[in-house]
């Protein structure tokens, strides 16, 4: 069972086989219709029946209210009344001004959970060549959801070439992402004048990336540093707080580091820093334990995987500190 609803792409076919290719460049309204995100976010107010066998009165319960789609009328949740929709359209017209003047270009948009999330990927033009082979691509990912899940949340990733590989561009304090919850009025462009701060975040990445493909790592280094980033808080009731280690996790990242995975033989990434970091990031992209590939992709993105994924890169950058 896939949770894509829908989606469109341009370029190489995305993770599940799914979706309506486009040619590149193509207006906003093209996106809309082949990603499945034509439609509205309705709202109705929440009614009950008060009563058994369905026969009682209908009362109203003003504090909530009912959303739903506007095509198919299915129900996607039940929010507060102060609630404020943030539309299909407005995470595609987000892009607008970026990709007819800024230079971006609209690559993935969609709809997972039937309508309950969405997003839209645009490739920024920034790029950058590790040891000559390894080529790193900057994106901006703008998503939400209207279930509760997910602030309006716009966040700079970097995609690598070689395996696909998605990375979301934090440093320091700041993590290269605008949140807007849902109690606020998504305004885009305030949030485009946030993410100006963050453009230049870009370069500082670029550094941090460097000097990571530049530090080699000793086989007890990384067995140090995949024990570190998969090791969990557990707790239990006999001996309270504990850790436990993600076995079955160590092994399969030890081996993708070691030359299974993609692009690990480059020499950017072969007994490097760079090459730990790519080693858990394809993991979780790729082949860490999912539902169903759009499960994984949810987690990569939004959930564990990309908390997993942080982790990674803050513990390497411990070794280039």
């Amino acid at each position: 069972m896939h949770l894509v609803e829908n989606m469109a792409y341009v370029g190489e076919q995305p993770w599940h086989g799914l979706g309506k290719q486009l040619a590149p460049n193509q207006p906003i309204e093209s996106w809309a219709r082949a990603a499945g995100m034509n439609w509205q976010i309705e709202e109705a107010e929440v009614r009950f029946v008060a009563g058994s066998g369905g026969l009682g009165s209908i009362h109203a319960f003003p504090e909530q209210k009912v959303l739903y789609r506007s095509d198919n009328k299915a129900p996607l949740s039940v929010v507060s009344s102060r609630y404020q929709v943030v539309q299909p359209r407005e995470i595609l017209e987000f892009y607008r001004d970026l990709t007819e003047v800024g230079g971006y270009e609209l690559e993935t948009a969609g709809v997972l959970k039937d309508g309950k999330k969405l997003w839209a990927l645009a490739r920024t033009g920034q790029s950058a060549t590790l040891k000559g082979r390894d080529e790193v691509n900057g994106y901006l990912l703008l998503a939400t959801a209207c279930d509760g899940t997910l602030a309006t949340t716009a966040q700079f990733t970097s995609v690598r070439v070689v395996c696909n590989n998605t990375l979301a561009i934090a440093l320091g304090e700041s993590t290269g992402a605008v949140k807007v919850p849902h109690r606020s009025q998504f305004d885009a462009q305030a949030v485009k004048r946030q993410l100006g701060i963050a453009i230049s975040s870009w370069d500082a990445f670029m550094v941090r990336m460097k000097a990571l493909s530049e530090r080699k790592v000793k086989p007890e280094t990384a067995e140090v540093y995949f024990k570190r980033v998969l090791t969990y808080p557990t707790t239990t009731a006999s001996s309270g707080s504990t850790a436990a280690t993600n076995d079955r996790a160590i092994k399969a990242v030890h081996e993708l580091f070691a030359g299974r995975g993609k692009g690990a033989d480059l020499a950017s990434a072969s007994g490097t820093a760079w090459g730990l970091v790519n080693a858990v990031t394809e993991y979780v992209d790729h082949e860490r334990r999912a539902r169903s590939e759009d499960h994984r992709r949810d987690a990569a993105w939004f959930g564990a995987g990309a908390a997993l994924k942080q982790k990674a890169w803050d513990e390497a950058l411990r070794l280039v500190a």
